[in-house]
């Protein structure tokens, strides 16, 4: 499906209100507020569509000072952001370049996520161990300001050692995952020998009492997950400092499809593609390749400026203005 409008028309709020309505927050914001039309209090997002063989009603309500309320074929859920346990959607926009361009924290958070998507039962890792950590970096501080004794942090870094093990060993399993089919959608869209590796080991009790002295000099952890790294490269070149932005968005376009092909493979249907202005900076042999790709089963929004930004016919062309939108 192709969305074109002129800049500014609404088109990314579309996708947006998809991605909302699917999966219970949007890609740009955790303001609630800021999802309700200005001088209104409240806003309805109805969704109605298949999930593999089955149909599905999904309807997201957001209530200003009073946050989101979802349901799912009339059945409330406890939070809005379970329905991403229902329904799985991958969104691209183009502040997504972080995911390569930026630092080691845009990167953590991304592949964690990943590991919520392909591993529900993983998911909660990433919290769980933030909070062992959160919890022994205030006990570093308590004994380096003499309020209490070193024994107490042997809980923490004993949590702290097993969390961060299992963590590691999460992202390990999610790259080993991704990084062939990365690697050959990332080929077949002209990034070569394009390669995803961990950097980093899983933290150990021995390792953490052995660096103790430095820890409790800075008042925080120095080793484990939190500290670690993707390095996503072409050949010999880390993309993060010498990859073009047209290599960094291809690299980025890669990751979305390969994960796409694993949630299809492992849940039985493919997610939901929100593409948002992924068109403007690839070249039409480029452009030709992604739509191809993307033309299998499944559901794929696409926002361009005209339709001629696609070198294929779209299954079904709409046309965005203020406050409307409609088929083309």
């Amino acid at each position: 499906m192709l969305v074109v409008g002129a800049n500014g028309a609404g088109k990314t709020n579309l996708l947006e209100s998809l991605h909302v309505g699917t999966q219970g927050f949007s890609p740009r914001t955790r303001a609630d507020a800021q999802l309700v039309r200005f001088g209104e209090q409240a806003g309805r997002i109805g969704l109605r569509g298949t999930r593999g063989e089955n149909e599905v009603e999904l309807e997201v309500t957001v209530q200003v000072g009073e946050g989101k309320r979802a349901r799912v074929n009339g059945a409330s859920l406890r939070t809005a952001e379970q329905l991403r346990s229902e329904v799985s959607t991958l969104v691209f926009t183009p502040d997504r370049l972080a995911v390569v361009k930026g630092g080691p924290v845009v990167r953590r958070a991304y592949f964690d996520r990943v590991i919520g998507r392909l591993a529900p039962a993983r998911a909660p890792l990433p919290v769980e161990y933030g909070g062992a950590l959160a919890q022994r970096n205030a006990a570093l501080r308590r004994v380096a300001g003499g309020h209490s004794s070193r024994d107490a942090l042997e809980p923490w870094t004993e949590q702290v050692a097993t969390l961060g093990r299992q963590l590691v060993e999460a992202r390990g399993e999610v790259l080993a995952l991704l990084a062939p089919r990365f690697a050959a959608l990332a080929d077949e869209l002209g990034l070569p020998s394009a390669r995803m590796t961990y950097e980093g080991e899983p933290p150990t009790v021995e390792a953490l009492e052995a660096r103790l002295d430095r820890d409790l000099e800075r008042g925080s952890t120095g080793l484990g997950p939190h500290r670690d790294d993707v390095l996503l490269a072409s050949a010999t070149r880390d993309l993060r400092s010498f990859g073009s932005q047209g290599e960094q968005r291809l690299t980025v376009l890669a990751l979305l499809l390969a994960e796409a092909e694993l949630i299809a493979d492992r849940r039985g249907f493919p997610p939901l593609l929100l593409l948002d202005d992924v068109l403007s900076e690839l070249d039409p042999g480029r452009r030709r390749i992604l739509a191809e790709r993307v033309r299998g089963p499944g559901q794929t929004l696409i926002t361009a400026t005209q339709a001629s930004s696609l070198p294929v016919e779209p299954a079904q062309l709409l046309e965005v203005t203020p406050g409307l939108v409609q088929a083309a």
